[in-house]
């Protein structure tokens, strides 16, 4: 149970399913927007969203994945070619050290194939939960937890779902309030209501159509906080 600072039950499973169906009439059509046509395009996408803006990494990719078509073309890139290519993104040096050994890793350790089971995938570089459950549940239907980006860590501080500050806590508590089927989709319902109603520049939220779940004791996250490592 999560409890507001009054000592009192704010939101148990009860609640976090009436929060889910205001979320489901909200944002509906609530997907992944990064573009990809192949698992590892999936995984390059998401290392690039990283601190960037999925529009931004769609305008990225659609020069980068006709220049590397393949898995062997990330292989045998030249690191300082491909920073030029990705430079846009931010952080371009750690996301073309990640990417080029990931596809390295993938290429001599899984075949070429990017790897389905939680477990396997995140031996690869630059992959942690957040990427993982993103490639996983969009490529192969694998759902073994909740993606948290920063849009989900914002949110769920405000709608009280959790204290942690930690992705992979604040994965466990959502886990342990939603049932697994909502899992996947719970991810993108939380991201677009974020872009479309209670961005992270708002600093007056009485018009936010869920203001009403709203936890009354907030616990403030500073930037240096929010962009903590999000893979």
């Amino acid at each position: 149970m999560h409890r507001s600072s009054h000592g009192k039950t704010f939101l148990n499973k009860e609640r976090a399913s009436q929060l889910l169906s205001e979320l489901k009439k909200l944002v509906p059509d609530a997907r992944m927007i990064l573009n990809f046509s192949t698992p590892w395009e999936c995984l390059v996408a998401v290392q690039l969203s990283a601190q960037c803006t999925d529009m931004q990494v769609n305008r990225v990719t659609a020069k980068l994945f006709k220049k590397y078509r393949t898995l062997e073309d990330y292989v045998y890139a030249k690191p300082e070619d491909f920073e030029k290519d990705i430079f846009s993104t931010g952080f371009y040096k750690n996301k073309t050290k990640n990417i080029l050994a990931a596809a390295r890793v993938i290429h001599e350790d899984f075949g070429g194939r990017v790897p389905s089971t939680m477990c396997e995938i995140l031996t690869v570089p630059g992959v942690a939960r957040k990427t993982a459950n993103v490639v996983l549940g969009n490529c192969y239907g694998v759902v073994e937890g909740i993606a948290v980006d920063t849009h989900v860590k914002r949110l769920t501080h405000r709608f009280g779902l959790t204290k942690a500050r930690d992705p992979n806590k604040i994965e466990k508590d959502l886990m342990g309030l939603f049932p697994q089927k909502e899992w996947f989709s719970l991810t993108y319902y939380l991201i677009e209501y974020g872009r479309r109603y209670c961005t992270a520049r708002t600093s007056d939220h009485s018009n936010c159509p869920l203001r009403q779940f709203e936890s009354k004791s907030q616990y403030p996250i500073s930037k240096s906080q929010i962009n903590n490592n999000f893979q």
